[in-house]
């Protein structure tokens, strides 16, 4: 899973400790990190004394090593009490911004008079006093003294990946703004300075620029006829005509002409009315299409959904939706339907998704200029919400995370939906209300919503609201919604 992620590894020793203790413990641990696919760096022993990290010399020499590796998140453990000036030496040398994960390492038996020990759990206080001081934000692992071969160990490690792969990914990111958003949606306003604080840039783009990409190609272009083919193969197109399949296939290969053009990590599009009176087609099945190939792509030029959209794709490795918190099941008050018009990617469907007139637009401007929705079920399956706003001038940065699970539900209706049990919804329906959230909701068919809560609230400073539910996880920093 974690294929691209560097992770740099400080193995804190201390002298009078045993270093063949200490080296088992780091053995340990980088089989883990070997395990989920880390790129490990850490120091051998032909850098440091048995490959450890004792003092602050040999913390220079770690850190010169992660600077020239480039990693993407450092691990300390304290293998036994540990150095704290060696680990933040190793850590000072690193970009201020990248996470750290803390944890102490078990004694192998109760201590006896004679044997060998460790002391780590005195040791790991030192270090995370030391990166206070330093100013360094970082995590601290569920059971912070543990044996790293442990399960509780490497589920840790999962979500510290995770992290880091998203900081990673937001930082440097480009959403691609294209077109305008929709005149009645103030919910797509946005702030874009405050993005940059992030190291998020705004690529904007007029929606004419796409359009005339899109007419530089031709109906029989290798490049059209093939898209065609895999609209074909991927979805029911048996209601859409073959000049309007052709139609929305240029569209689709114009847009990724101006996202690989333009270096767009996502995309947020303005995908009504223009499209349809300026093209001919709606956008939500290219839309969906584009995020089952990891390009997350916003309708309604929705910029911070794109964001949501990439930060959930990041932390569960898998696709993205952006929806309406569209209906209350009346039966249940923790039920909702999440839809959209047709903008889920396929792989949330439980059967082949149908390209189809988009159901409101079709009746009003004719389904012959608003062919092209992606309709669907979503399958049963675990969920992890999120919504990325910004709130008025002086309250920044806020956050929703929430999870739940899509269930089967014999209540129907067009477009592409699911229904979502998520609980405690009524009490999270009522802190969405009170705490300026939209009616737009992220999406992804996993749970990660302690990565986030991690992600958001500690290394990006915002102020995040767990949806009412327990984040049991590494967390510790920013205060909940409730106790602002």
């Amino acid at each position: 899973m974690h294929n691209k992620l560097k992770l740099g590894f400080v193995p804190a020793n201390r002298r009078y400790f045993s270093t063949e203790l200490a080296n088992k413990m780091k053995a340990e641990a980088i089989a883990q990190m070997v395990k989920l696919g880390i790129e490990v760096v850490t120091p051998d022993d032909t850098m440091t004394e048995a490959g450890l990290v004792k003092n602050r010399d040999e913390g220079k020499i770690c850190a010169d090593l992660f600077k020239r590796a480039g990693v993407d998140g450092v691990i300390i453990g304290a293998t036994n009490f540990g150095d704290e000036q060696g680990c933040m030496n190793a850590v000072m040398g690193t970009e201020s911004h990248i996470p750290v994960m803390i944890f102490g390492c078990q004694e192998e038996e109760p201590l006896k008079l004679g044997r060998p020990r460790r002391d780590s759990f005195c040791g790991l206080l030192s270090i995370a006093e030391g990166l206070r001081q330093i100013g360094r934000k970082y995590t601290i692992a569920r059971e912070p003294i543990c044996f790293p071969r442990d399960d509780s160990f490497f589920a840790d490690l999962d979500q510290f990946a995770r992290v880091c792969r998203v900081l990673k990914g937001i930082r440097g990111m480009r959403i691609g703004q294209i077109g305008t958003r929709p005149d009645a949606f103030w919910t797509c306003r946005y702030d874009e300075k405050m993005l940059q604080q992030i190291g998020v840039t705004v690529v904007p783009k007029d929606l004419s620029e796409l359009l005339a990409m899109v007419g530089k190609l031709n109906d029989d272009d290798a490049i059209v006829l093939e898209k065609v083919q895999s609209l074909k193969a991927e979805t029911d197109t048996s209601s859409v005509s073959p000049e309007i399949l052709t139609r929305i296939a240029r569209f689709e290969c114009g847009l990724e002409e101006m996202i690989r053009t333009f270096e767009m990590d996502a995309v947020a599009i303005q995908c009504w009315n223009s499209l349809q009176l300026n093209y001919g087609i709606v956008a939500c099945g290219v839309l969906a299409r584009l995020g089952d190939r990891g390009i997350p792509v916003a309708c309604e030029a929705d910029v911070l959904g794109a964001l949501s959209m990439q930060a959930l794709r990041l932390a569960a490795d898998s696709p993205a939706a952006l929806l309406d918190w569209n209906n209350l099941h009346n039966d249940d008050a923790e039920l909702a339907n999440l839809w959209h018009c047709g903008v889920y990617p396929p792989s949330f469907s439980c059967d082949k998704p149908r390209l189809a007139p988009q159901g409101i637009m079709s009746k009003h401007i004719g389904a012959e200029i608003s062919t092209g929705a992606m309709e669907l079920k979503v399958k049963p399956g675990d969920a992890t919400l999120c919504r990325v706003t910004q709130g008025l001038p002086g309250e920044g940065w806020k956050v929703f995370i929430g999870e739940g699970a899509f269930e089967e539900n014999e209540a129907t209706t067009f477009g592409a939906g699911g229904w979502c049990r998520i609980p405690g919804l009524p009490q999270i329906y009522r802190e969405i209300l009170l705490d300026g959230f939209t009616h737009h909701i992220a999406v992804t068919q996993a749970h990660v919503g302690n990565a986030l809560y991690e992600l958001f609230g500690n290394y990006l400073g915002m102020a995040v609201y767990h949806g009412g539910q327990s984040a049991p996880g590494t967390y510790s920093r920013a205060l909940p919604f409730e106790a602002l």
